[in-house]
């Protein structure tokens, strides 16, 4: 697999090769799923996917080609038998009631004639042409060359509906693309693009934290870079070589904070060893919770003003437990409280105010509230 003057930088080239290698070492045959969770793993983008699809046919990378898409391999039957038993009430419940819509899609689907390979040449030769009504054509007589390669990716965390809805993004995108002129079945190279697709809406599902676009693009340049100087230097880049590479204003704090942000998440209920069955909740500290002496003595003390407060004037005391949220945790405005009694906003300061020294008085001489003033 040489490389020749195209997009696909040495470090992503050099990846790959190291790939591919490993799969013949292990005397596994490369599919074209394995290469393309690959690039999704390096980040490729869409110039450098279509380049290396074109590597991998021009140099025959994939030992195991895709086959010909024929009428044999999925023919409507197939996918009749695929709707009904999605359409079947215990699936339909555990696709949460989508089933009968994607059950009547498939049936629908496979009432559309599939192209010969004369008739898809002469249709992509028309796409390239302007023909929308060709374009259309190439896209429907495929649908179910979608549906065939969802089924690879069921149970990953998307539902057929989904994988088919992205597999059909994919295949839009490859009519798109499809240069007729270069020899290809259409069917293969659609394949690459519908894959490509279902690969990465998995990757985004599976992240925990959704990042916005041109944050996603800023960790795309700056794991490159990174990677990038990995092979240069052999060792981890600083943030300050990172931020030198990249240039265009890059800072070593802006690349500490895309760093962080892309950090994979790792999950609460990960175990934390192989003894018990601890997880690594159970070692991190709540903050947000007080630990068991304080909330006792917290409780203690809420007692006791309760206890304080039926000493005071009523209305003083109904003052002092909406303003703190004594009954409901919730404290309350001046102009809230002040709508209670009905009156202003000033006189209510003025009685809470009048309340707290009393309070402050009660503490002075309450031996056991001195206990917790701390």
């Amino acid at each position: 697999m040489e490389h020749k003057d195209n997009s696909i930088s040495n470090v992503h080239m050099g990846e790959i090769r190291a790939f591919v290698n490993e799969k013949k070492e292990h005397g596994e045959e490369l599919s074209q799923k394995d290469l393309l969770e690959q690039a999704q793993k390096l980040e490729l983008n869409e110039e450098e996917l279509d380049e290396l699809y074109e590597l991998s046919e021009e140099n025959e990378l994939l030992e195991e080609q895709l086959e010909e898409f024929e009428e044999e391999e999925i023919t409507s039957e197939e996918v009749a038998d695929d709707a009904e038993i999605i359409a079947e009430p215990e699936n339909d419940r555990r696709t949460g009631g989508i089933g009968d819509s994607v059950a009547h899609y498939m049936k629908k689907i496979g009432r559309i004639p599939l192209l010969t390979p004369q008739e898809e040449y002469e249709t992509a030769k028309a796409v390239s042409e302007g023909d929308q009504k060709a374009k259309e054509k190439l896209i429907d007589s495929n649908l179910r060359l979608v549906v065939s390669i969802a089924r690879d990716y069921l149970n990953r965390g998307l539902s057929m509906q989904d994988l088919i809805q992205e597999g059909n993004i994919g295949l839009m995108r490859a009519v798109e693309k499809f240069d007729y002129s270069r020899g290809f079945r259409f069917s293969t190279y659609a394949t690459w693009w519908i894959r490509q697709s279902m690969t990465r809406a998995i990757a985004d599902q599976s992240r925990d934290i959704r990042l916005p676009v041109h944050m996603n693009d800023q960790v795309v340049k700056v794991r490159r870079a990174q990677r990038s100087l990995v092979q240069e230097l052999h060792r981890e880049p600083t943030t300050k070589e990172i931020a030198e590479k990249l240039g265009n204003g890059m800072t070593e704090e802006n690349v500490s904070q895309i760093l962080q942000v892309s950090q994979a998440t790792v999950s609460l209920e990960t175990p934390a060893g192989d003894e018990d069955d601890s997880t690594l909740a159970d070692f991190i500290e709540d903050k947000s919770t007080l630990d068991p002496i304080e909330y006792a003595n917290n409780e203690l003390l809420k007692e006791r003003i309760r206890e304080i407060l039926k000493e005071l004037p009523e209305r003083e005391a109904g003052i002092l437990r909406m303003r703190y949220g004594l009954d409901d945790g919730v404290p309350k405005t001046l102009e809230e409280v002040g709508a209670v009694y009905n009156v202003t906003r000033e006189r209510v300061r003025q009685l809470e105010q009048r309340a707290l020294r009393r309070l402050k008085f009660k503490f002075g001489r309450d031996g056991d509230l001195c206990d917790y003033r701390d």
